[in-house]
């Protein structure tokens, strides 16, 4: 089967149509020359990127894999000249900022960009994912002479960047980390200590890799507040290799175009990044960042699930299908079949709601840095910090959960590798797991951020997006259920959780089950946006919208029931 090909037209409808980017960006006049020419010229010369250059090595990438010797990690066949064209074209450099070698486009096309590549090649694309959370950490927190040294190779994607938080004993528990350093004579500090499950912590691709590591110096206090970051590079400025070792890289049961490293860090010299204890704080811009980017791995990934699956119902024949069209002793079309078309329809949905809510997060994101209103620009933070669990864990789960009923399109053929779907199901199932797993997102999302306020964020954020929407049947009926889902949080969720005497784990047992209702009620949102758009009376888009309410929407009152449930048994 063939490989993935991007929809940019798909995407722009999206942004342009339904979200209004255009207009949006001509608010901020760091993007006064971004006009809907411009968007069409960088979405379909990225598409055609991706379309010939990265999508045709995903499968040998998965068979072949990453390899380990010694120490060096060799990658795919093609996979080193596809990067080097990558990044010598420009395309990790969209969304930095002109000063520090990069293109200063909105946020929106680098989202567009790594949808396509996660849907294309999720292994190849691992390398390149963590760039823009590297640039912004060092961009913000770093000394004038590190972003000197550092800021221009990792902004235009010359050198790579690696994110080193997770030890072996500590797992998500970041408090738990022991890797040292030690201050010497020169200013730098001496790194020692291991970390585990490591993104291209060794590889071939590029010419230096930049870690930054998560470290204690030796008068820290334990836990969290202990932490300092720090930036050490495979090669110094000299030539000279750093004590930085890759024990090996593990044996997956996906991803295997990318290496996840074992790496050991033998007093190897490195420079803190930003204060002393304050290395959870400098690490969050690039672990945030990430957290979109993953939530945009998942709505790829599904998308490229989605395609074959697609295409496979509309060639293949199986049976008769109640009211099919085929002659008689003739099979129908997988695709008539009621079965699969609810399949196809419903994972559609997900992945067009997706794109309104990451495509929204983006654009929020330039509001936050440009926008010449702070008011506005306090409203866009709010939007990232809400909304950005809840892309990360609910379209993740549903990368996986989607791509599982993809191949059940396919039948028995599906459970081979001929047609490449089996690949998405073991691929797509790891990005539930890193950046927080999508359990941590849910207790993020309601103890971090819902219940210390009250509530007000969230339900001034819910109380917008219904403000967003007109006044046709269908926008009515989202309002009505975003204002029920608030009177819960403010009526019974609220008061049951934070009462005196409260069970201590009674939000915990909510979390997961919140968060899905509040990707529903975005889901919502984005669909009745959708709907009003010009252009979506297309068979194109009410099918999938039929598709969200007749097979996704239910789920709202299935977790409403459940939180209930838990209320009232807790």
């Amino acid at each position: 089967m063939t490989a993935y090909q991007p929809q940019p037209a798909e995407q722009r409808f999206i942004l342009q149509n339904v979200l209004q980017a255009p207009q949006q960006l001509a608010a901020l006049p760091a993007f006064a020359d971004v006009d809907e020419d411009l968007l069409t010229q960088v979405t379909d010369e990225a598409s055609k990127f991706v379309g010939e250059v990265i999508a045709p090595l995903n499968r040998e990438g998965d068979e072949v894999g990453a390899a380990w010797k010694t120490g060096a990690v060799t990658m795919p066949p093609g996979f080193r000249e596809a990067y080097q064209a990558f990044w010598q074209a420009g395309w990790p450099s969209l969304a930095c900022a002109t000063e520090d070698g990069g293109q200063g486009l909105p946020a929106a096309l680098e989202a567009m960009l790594y949808e396509n590549l996660s849907a294309a090649n999720h292994g190849w694309t691992m390398a390149p994912g963590l760039l823009h959370g590297a640039y912004e950490c060092i961009k913000h927190h770093a000394s004038a002479e590190l972003k000197a040294r550092y800021l221009e190779k990792v902004a235009t994607g010359e050198w790579l960047a690696t994110m080193c938080l997770t030890e072996p004993h500590a797992g998500s528990d970041l408090g738990l980390c022991r890797t040292k350093a030690v201050p010497l004579t020169d200013g730098r500090f001496a790194l020692s200590g291991t970390k585990i499950f490591i993104s291209g912590g060794e590889h071939d691709l590029t010419d230096n890799i930049v870690h930054l590591v998560l470290a204690r110096l030796p008068d820290s206090p334990p836990g969290p507040k202990g932490l300092s970051l720090f930036l050490v590079p495979k090669f110094y400025e000299d030539g000279a290799r750093s004590a930085v070792v890759c024990e090996r890289i593990e044996e997956k049961m996906g991803l295997h175009g990318s290496p996840t490293c074992v790496m050991r860090f033998d007093e190897a010299p490195g420079w803190i990044v930003g204060e002393p204890g304050k290395g959870l704080n400098a690490m969050f811009v690039m672990m945030n960042a990430a957290r979109l980017h993953v939530g945009l791995q998942g709505i790829g990934l599904l998308d490229a699930a989605w395609q074959k699956a697609d295409a496979y119902a509309k060639e293949r024949r199986q049976m008769r299908a109640p009211g099919g069209s085929a002659k008689a002793g003739e099979a129908d079309l997988v695709g008539q079949h009621p079965a699969m078309r609810r399949i196809l329809d419903a994972q559609r949905a997900w992945i067009d709601a997706g794109r309104v809510v990451a495509y929204r997060t983006a654009l929020e994101l330039d509001i936050q840095k440009h926008h010449a209103d702070a008011a506005r620009r306090e409203l866009a933070s709010r939007w990232c910090t809400l909304v950005t669990p809840v892309l990360k864990a609910a379209w993740t789960d549903q990368a996986f959960h989607g791509a599982s009923a993809c191949l059940q399109v396919f039948g028995g053929h599906g459970f081979v590798r001929e047609w490449g779907i089996e690949q998405i199901v073991r691929d797509s199932r790891v990005a539930m797991i890193y950046e927080g797993t999508n359990e941590i997102q849910a207790i993020d999302l309601l103890l971090r951020k819902t219940l210390p306020d009250g509530g007000a964020a969230l339900l001034r954020l819910l109380a917008d997006i219904g403000a967003e929407l007109g006044d046709d049947p269908q926008a009515l009926r989202v309002k009505e259920q975003i204002n029920g889902f608030s009177d819960f949080l403010r009526e019974r969720l609220l008061p049951r959780a934070t009462a005196p005497g409260a069970p201590a784990d009674l939000a915990h047992w909510l979390a997961d089950d919140f968060l899905r209702a509040v990707a529903m009620l975005l889901m919502a949102w984005a669909w009745a946006r959708i709907g009003a758009a010009p252009g979506a009376d297309t068979a194109r888009w009410q099918t999938a919208q039929t598709g969200f309410w007749r097979w996704v929407w239910p789920e709202f009152e299935m977790r409403l029931a459940m939180m209930n449930n838990t209320l009232a048994t807790a």
